[in-house]
């Protein structure tokens, strides 16, 4: 129905409710005419018509959704009415002799109203009742009967027949809603009643409306949620609840990464401004997973030029296109950079062309099977390629040095973690004798990291399984992305030159666990998606360390970092390993990084 049908619809029927209010109020409490000025009434009632309508433009009361009426109209409609009576008295005042019919104006006010009222709300409550329903929605269950929910709740109820989800029901565990209804909405349970309210209420659906949930309090719902075989939604970020962007196409899949996410770590948003803002900051491996975030993360403090060093052009090409088009409105300089770390006259170039203040060296070869078959790349660009950038940085005075390790550079097993190792080592000799501050940081897997088992298991899942786990015992250390990467940040406003910094992973993960949610997560059972344990693969540990027995330091040092202590480094040995890198076969290349290695730990245990 286009506007103007509508509107003309709408003042036609208010017109005779309006007459109808008045004529009614006057018999109910005039049933002579004899006792009353019917003169009086007529023109009164044309007043009364009159007002109402310029009192319904004024509140907007033809221009409103009526299907989603609530008591903001109810309030816009009592003023209305009230204005209108009021004005309505008053011409009746003058044109009675200056009197009033008191009495037939409450009656018409009443009448007024419920009529008024009741001709917007009865749609209201006819698509409530008959339309909300339809047969291809999803019976819902949502978790948390907060604001949040209650928000989720009424967007549910709004959309009717056009949304995939119909409420049913909250869950809540506080005790004191329990019983109680928001929205004609009951709350039926606590947490742990879910897979019984599951059932009892055939849900197909469920939504998880607490933004403030921590890792172990997602974890307990999801739990209760997987013994049921209801589909698991959640709000996905409380920022956008908070600026109001919530709606139920917000409503997403319940992730891995959100039961295995931890509280955001707050970080010195001063000290990395200080640190970041104006200055020129080169990241090397700017494509990969870790590099491409760190961008991101310092793209928001407002370095005067970024260095986007890579050797893949594609993945240059896409962090570059990602960084113009979100801050196209900056002076923030942004400079695609094609070069690899092995290369040490490009590297010195690069380094001495824009004199970067600040150098995060993310590059690196990172896959433990892959490295144990190709140990002498493992040194190029681990070791090799970090000692390039590193002296490049030292020769033209780089104000501070950030090298990304790993937790695997701990008492390492295999040919990547060694050669992260000894790249420590590069960095923390580095430290002795130059004016710039050399540090490095260390953490385990990242989730959604291209390395990272995650992927790995989608697409198995994909494939109707199995999904392959090396052993039953085997655990990690996880943290996201963009977590890593601010606490790498972070970290280099603490430098002072030598030190290995630490990140607080949390717990470590069994990664037949993670395997078992992805599962339950993506909708199969673990009946239909098996899982099959393929043995430890080359060099692969049962366990990861983040810092080894002889380099911890008690305490924080910022929150959820921790540095470990400088330790000796020999670099004659890794000088060695590089002269000498052409003639080694495989074994004796991996013999002389271990050798490295062992040799560190004897000089550390003198």
């Amino acid at each position: 129905m286009s506007y103007r049908k509508r509107l003309a619809l709408l003042i036609l029927l208010d017109s005779i409710i309006v007459s109808t209010a008045i004529f009614m109020a006057s018999w109910i409490v005039y049933p002579s005419t004899e006792v009353i000025n019917v003169n009086a009434v007529i023109i009164s009632a044309v007043a009364l018509l009159l007002f109402h309508h310029l009192f319904a433009f004024v509140y907007k009361l033809y221009n409103k959704v009526w299907s989603y009426a609530s008591v903001g109209e109810l309030v816009a409609i009592v003023k209305a009415i009230t204005l209108s009576i009021i004005s309505a008295g008053i011409v009746q005042f003058f044109v009675n002799d200056f009197s009033i019919y008191r009495r037939a104006l409450i009656v018409t006010f009443l009448l007024h109203i419920i009529l008024i009222g009741g001709s917007r709300f009865v749609w209201r409550i006819y698509r409530d009742q008959y339309l909300k329903h339809a047969d291809n929605q999803k019976r819902t269950l949502i978790v948390g009967a907060g604001s949040a929910g209650a928000m989720i709740a009424r967007q549910l109820q709004n959309e009717h027949s056009h949304a995939e989800l119909c409420p049913v029901a909250f869950i809540d565990d506080d005790m004191i809603k329990q019983k109680m209804q928001i929205y004609n909405l009951p709350v039926v349970g606590m947490v742990k009643d879910i897979p019984t309210v599951v059932e009892e209420l055939n849900i197909e659906h469920i939504v998880i409306a607490i933004p403030s949930l921590r890792n172990g309090e997602l974890n307990k719902i999801v739990t209760e949620c997987n013994k049921t075989t209801a589909q698991v939604k959640m709000i996905p970020k409380i920022e956008d609840l908070m600026t109001g962007k919530v709606n139920v196409s917000h409503l997403k899949n319940v992730e891995v990464e959100d039961l295995l996410g931890r509280e955001p770590v707050k970080l010195d948003i001063g000290a990395i401004s200080d640190y970041v803002t104006g200055n020129t900051v080169m990241v090397t491996g700017a494509g990969g997973s870790i590099g491409s975030e760190i961008c991101r993360q310092l793209m928001q403090f407002s370095p005067g030029k970024i260095l986007l060093v890579g050797h893949g052009e594609n993945s240059i090409y896409h962090i570059d296109m990602e960084l113009r088009r979100e801050y196209d409105n900056t002076d923030i300089e942004i400079v695609p950079v094609i070069g690899d770390v092995q290369d040490r006259g490009r590297v010195f170039d690069i380094v001495n062309n824009h004199k970067p203040e600040i150098i995060y060296h993310a590059a690196a070869h990172k896959h433990v099977p892959l490295m144990e078959y190709n140990p002498h790349e493992a040194v190029k660009n681990n070791i090799i390629g970090t000692k390039n950038v590193a002296e490049a940085a030292d020769a033209y005075g780089v104000h501070t040095f950030v090298m990304v390790s790993t937790d695997k550079a701990v008492n390492p097993t295999n040919v990547m973690g060694a050669t992260k190792r000894v790249a420590e080592m590069v960095v923390q000799d580095m430290a002795k004798h130059s004016k710039t501050k050399f540090v490095a940081v260390r953490f385990g897997n990242v989730l959604g990291s291209r390395g990272s088992v995650i992927p790995l298991f989608k697409k198995q899942i994909e494939r109707g399984g199995p999904i392959t786990v090396t052993h039953p015992d085997i655990t990690r250390y996880f943290m996201t992305i963009p977590e890593a990467s601010r606490l790498v940040i972070q970290a280099g406003t603490l430098a002072k030159g030598g030190e290995i910094f630490v990140l607080d992973m949390g717990e470590p993960v069994k990664i037949v666990d993670l395997a078992k949610n992805l599962i339950k997560l993506s909708g199969f059972t673990e009946d239909e998606i098996k899982i099959e344990f393929s043995g430890l693969r080359p060099g692969e540990k049962m366990y990861e360390e983040l810092l080894g027995e002889d380099e911890i330091l008690p305490g924080e040092v910022y929150e959820k970092i921790y540095v470990g202590r400088t330790v000796q480094v020999d670099p004659e040995l890794i000088h060695d390993l590089i002269q000498r890198l052409d003639g080694y076969d495989v074994v004796e290349l991996k013999d002389a990084l271990m050798g490295i290695v062992y040799r560190e730990r004897e000089l550390m245990s003198v």
